[in-house]
């Protein structure tokens, strides 16, 4: 058996940070991975979905090279099979500086499933990686859990016949037509990526708007994007069950308004659950609220020894945030340093076509506590203005009325999340309106909006 004074559940961005730091502080570490070193971002999520935007943007500028002069055309097609290869190849590239990150920071690592035994011992078996594993056993002092989570699909019937955004990536062939189920990121997202490759795209949401959550004026002129992108939205209308048609090489999707859509490929973009099964949590004691782990700011779980960081906890569900309470957590309890990230201005994008960047609160959510004065500009982006390329960028702040000072930053257009990780510093500093029109434009640019928007839209009274 193996004494470690720290040892990580779930080599993601949260644990591999939380594992690094930790051994950089001086304590003996062992961490466990099941399935993807580097977790769902780097292997089916954040990564693989920007290269994904990239390829899906790279079409839209060679259709608007000729109107700069370049004697192109787009090619017919896309080739998904190459795509697929290069970016697996990638994926794999990272896994590798992934692991030999740990293995330089003197860290243990172990490939196979882990239980808990109790707050102090944990056991890794065979796994998805490594099935012909014997079974270890571990005893720590610490131990942290942060196995992320996984996608879950609508209780539907024919559910099964329907993908997830972990299958989206190693599709054999890109779908011609696709049906997708929810208007969050992922959906989105997928939408504008699949649209912008080729397929034909039909959006299904319950909402009137996409992107429960965000600021209203946000989503409705996203809405509006996501129509000049190709894609068909239906909101307000619900899958009621889908069915297998052609021996499994189509499927039809019935909706709750009597409609019926056949689609090479369904994709169920309807949330996430905490990765907790099979990790003993019971048998340790762990507290669970609606599917996953209960856990202060700290990361303290009810059980002294245990902890939980990242999406297992259901708070932010962001791989930056699962990056900063790893590495809070490693100095708090090895080397406390009182380090802290301002959650409450964590910024945010959506990586549509059109992408979507935000900081701070809504308009809605400030205006339960403050008297608002609303800035907004709508324009069309220069790219767009030779190749006559329909759609408006949205700029937006909002501001308190009477302390000036800066609540919150929204932006949907062309590098939206570059901008906003800018102005994310100035809303996390509480800076002014008047410090942003103190400062200089850089012209012409489309950042420089945010400095020059001297007069309201409009005011709004508290509610």
């Amino acid at each position: 058996m193996q004494d470690y004074d720290l040892f990580v559940i779930g080599a993601g961005s949260g644990g591999v940070r939380c594992a690094r730091i930790a051994a950089q502080n001086g304590a003996r570490v062992g961490i466990a991975e099941r399935r993807h070193w580097g977790g769902t971002c780097v292997n089916l999520g954040c990564v693989p979905k920007k290269l994904m935007v990239y390829a899906a943007e790279t079409g839209r500028m060679i259709e608007d090279a000729p109107a700069f002069g370049w004697d192109v055309q787009r090619p017919s097609s896309f080739d998904w099979y190459s795509f697929i290869a290069a970016k697996d190849r990638e994926i794999e590239r990272l896994n590798g500086i992934y692991i030999s990150m740990l293995e330089k920071a003197g860290i243990d690592l172990y490939t196979g499933d882990a239980k808990l035994l109790d707050a102090n011992t944990l056991e890794i078996g065979p796994s998805v990686l490594a099935p012909e594993a014997s079974v270890q056993r571990i005893r720590a002092k610490t131990i942290v859990l942060a196995t992320g989570s996984t996608p879950v699909r609508l209780d539907i019937p024919g559910s099964e016949l329907a993908i997830t955004s972990d299958e989206v990536f190693h599709l054999p062939e890109r779908p011609q037509k696709v049906a997708i189920i929810g208007s969050g990121y992922i959906g989105v997202e997928f939408a504008g990526i699949l649209a912008g490759m080729g397929s034909q795209v039909d959006l299904f949401y319950r909402q009137p708007l996409p992107l429960r959550g965000f600021d209203e004026e946000v989503r409705t002129h996203l809405k509006e994007l996501i129509d000049l992108h190709g894609i068909t939205q239906h909101p307000g209308i619900s899958p009621v069950r889908l069915e297998d048609i052609g021996g499994g090489k189509a499927v039809r999707l019935v909706t709750d308004d009597g409609a019926s859509y056949e689609v090479d490929a369904v994709i169920m973009a309807t949330g996430r659950r905490a990765a907790v099964d099979s990790l003993g949590l019971e048998a340790a004691g762990v507290a669970m609220e609606k599917g996953h782990v209960v856990a202060g700011v700290d990361g303290k779980t009810n059980v002294p020894s245990i902890y939980a960081i990242g999406d297992i906890r259901d708070q932010y569900n962001l791989t930056p945030t699962a990056i900063a309470e790893g590495h809070m957590l490693a100095e708090q309890l090895f080397n406390p340093q009182g380090r802290m990230w301002s959650f409450e201005t964590l910024p945010k994008a959506v990586f549509f076509s059109s992408p979507v960047g935000v900081v701070g609160l809504s308009e809605e959510e400030a205006a339960k506590d403050h008297d608002l004065a609303i800035y907004t500009s709508r324009f069309t982006p220069m790219r767009q203005t030779l190749p006559k390329r329909a759609g408006k960028i949205l700029m937006k702040l909002v501001v308190d009325r009477h302390s000036d000072v800066v609540l919150g930053a929204h932006m949907v257009g062309p590098d939206a999340p570059e901008i906003i990780q800018m102005l994310a510093i100035a809303v996390t500093a509480k800076l002014t309106k008047k410090q942003l029109d103190q400062t200089v434009a850089l012209h012409p640019s489309t950042a420089e909006e945010f400095v020059t928007m001297r007069t309201p839209t409009r005011l709004v009274d508290r509610h």
